[in-house]
């Protein structure tokens, strides 16, 4: 038995997820990111992570990730502040093979209580935010880079810088070409950044 889930985030990141994931990358249409679920780490840190809204017209791209069901407890664990929603196969398109997502595929969406835009309190990690930049690059290149940055609203939420020191609880170890590069579009941007104390 096994789950099925749309990741648009940190969940793209091979990286972050086991070892026996079966990914494969696609597009979700209908569909938008946004800066928009707060919520507090235990080290006392407030964040700003990704969620999504219905968006008529939209396209993301994002990864099908397959799961053994047994696994479900702790990925519901990892995505606290958000809610599933149930049955999105109809709008996601797979890259490879062409046709829909399977009946069960679902995604996370930020819980009504953690849903609001961040803020200099409640900033975007910039380790969670190479996190995510790093698996678009994974596997869409450049490319999708640029897709992210484009289709993602809430660029007004700042951006704690805490790459040498990070709070994300699976940072990434970027190469300095892929740092430069992120650094590079987030500056073309205009993105504000809050240094860490």
């Amino acid at each position: 038995m096994t789950i099925t889930y749309f990741g648009y985030g940190s969940l793209v990141n091979v990286d972050t997820v086991p070892a026996n994931t079966q990914v494969t990358p696609g597009k979700l249409h209908g569909w938008m990111r946004e800066w928009r679920v707060c919520g507090t780490g235990s080290d006392g840190q407030g964040r700003c992570a990704l969620t999504v809204r219905e968006n008529k017209g939209s396209e993301i791209w994002g990864v099908l990730a397959t799961e053994p069901r047994a696994r479900l407890g702790e990925l519901e664990q990892r995505e606290k502040r958000y809610r599933k929603v149930e049955r999105i196969g109809a709008a996601f398109r797979c890259e490879a093979r062409g046709g829909q997502g399977p009946d069960g595929l679902f995604l996370f969406k930020a819980s009504p209580e953690h849903h609001r835009w961040g803020s200099e309190t409640h900033p975007i990690l910039q380790s969670y935010l190479d996190c995510v930049l790093a698996g678009f690059f994974q596997v869409w290149g450049e490319q999708g880079v640029d897709h992210f940055l484009e289709t993602t609203d809430g660029w007004h939420v700042p951006v704690l810088k805490d790459r040498s020191r990070p709070h994300y609880p699976r940072r990434i170890e970027l190469t300095s070409d892929l740092a430069d590069l992120i650094d590079g579009k987030l500056s073309a941007f205009g993105i504000t950044y809050i240094e860490q104390k």
